[in-house]
């Protein structure tokens, strides 16, 4: 059974990040504050991006993989940007930091 990964943005500007076999009826749900208590206090909702896959276990794998991302690198991911996604990735607070500033 196909699966989707998608990426919503709600009214105050957050998003949220789910998975699903039937995409269309999962923004219907969102729209109708039905399923996810985040984005039902956070309405209307606009779907921004999403990716389709074979099988919903890989959709649901993406979805917990974005949603540990930031902000940023959502938003590179949503606006097409995959080349800044390895910079993103990069967690900078295990370097040291440089006192010559």
């Amino acid at each position: 059974m196909k699966g989707y990964m998608y990426i919503l943005i709600c009214c105050d500007g957050s998003y949220y990040t789910g998975s699903t076999t039937d995409l269309e009826l999962r923004i219907t749900q969102h729209q109708a504050g039905v399923g996810a208590n985040y984005t039902k206090k956070r309405l209307p909702v606009k779907l921004v991006y999403y990716e389709e896959f074979q099988r919903i276990d890989e959709a649901f794998y993406r979805e917990k993989q974005v949603q540990g991302w930031s902000r940023k690198k959502k938003e590179a991911l949503i606006n097409n940007n995959s080349e800044s996604l390895p910079l993103l990735s990069k967690n900078y607070s295990q370097f040291p930091k440089d006192s010559s500033h």
